[in-house]
């Protein structure tokens, strides 16, 4: 309860010390570019072209939920889930170097420094949402459109969230002390994308993998995701609870790991 409450404390806090560590993570993507922050929609919108050319058009897949599902919507599927898994990824890629990069900041001893691997979720969450709304755009031009299914969305990315913010607390808390940590990451971020569905059905997989996989929270999130924008079905509330019980779990104990650790990293740095 102490960890919770002081979690609680610290984001209310130190609010608008991570919206303005926010907005200069978004910037700092695109610093030195000309187009600057305008790359954080083309890019998205490149990918989103390509993906359903590759995948809907050329190799033309399907998730078989539908019974008409069209070569478009299978792309999209696609670039829905891998927006999801990109917005995990891209942390564990990331938080590692959060503190050791900012050192200057470690020795103040009055800043808050759990708001920088914070900040670094926020960054990546504005991306998720461009991202997000070219998907929405592409299943309105390319699909049936948008039913008040995808309002749902909300309830899927909490979670997704929660468990963004635990994994930023505590692989970047972890790296000060153990930075082969950095040299690992980017295996596992390859690893979780095949584990997570991201380019193929739930179904496809073998029982026996199934058995280990579900266990897997994104798969339940980019499920969740693809039920409500593409398919207009209702989310599985089971796997909803799930992903809402280990996503709060996952969030209390990475905000505990860097609080721990957090007094010892001016020794370390």
């Amino acid at each position: 309860m102490r960890t919770l409450s002081l979690l609680g404390q610290s984001l209310i806090r130190h609010r608008s010390i991570w919206w303005q560590f926010t907005l200069r993570y978004v910037e700092i993507r695109n610093k030195g570019s000309h187009l600057g922050l305008l790359w954080s929609v083309l890019n998205p919108l490149i990918m989103l072209a390509l993906y359903v050319l590759v995948f809907g058009y050329i190799y033309g897949g399907r998730f078989g939920v539908l019974p008409h599902e069209t070569k478009a919507e299978y792309g999209l599927g696609i670039f829905l889930g891998l927006a999801l898994y990109n917005f995990v990824s891209d942390l564990l890629c990331s938080s590692p170097v959060s503190i050791s990069d900012n050192t200057n900041f470690v020795k103040k001893v009055v800043f808050p420094l759990e708001v920088l691997p914070a900040a670094l979720v926020g960054s990546a969450f504005v991306h998720l949402l461009i991202t997000l709304g070219l998907v929405a755009a592409g299943v309105v031009f390319f699909g049936p459109g948008l039913s008040l299914s995808c309002l749902w969305l909300v309830v899927v990315l909490v979670p997704v969230i929660m468990w963004a913010m635990g994994i930023a607390w505590a692989v970047s808390a972890l790296s000060v002390f153990l930075q082969d940590i950095r040299q690992l990451l980017p295996a596992m971020a390859t690893g979780l994308m095949f584990a997570s569905a991201v380019f193929y059905p739930p179904s496809k997989i073998p029982a026996a993998v199934w058995t280990v996989l579900k266990y897997n929270p994104l798969i339940h999130a980019i499920e969740g995701a693809r039920a409500v924008m593409l398919w207009g079905q209702p989310l599985n509330w089971h796997a909803m609870l799930y992903l809402y019980g280990t996503g709060a779990l996952a969030m209390l104990c990475g905000f505990w790991i860097f609080m721990k650790l957090k007094p010892a990293f001016a020794d370390v740095l």
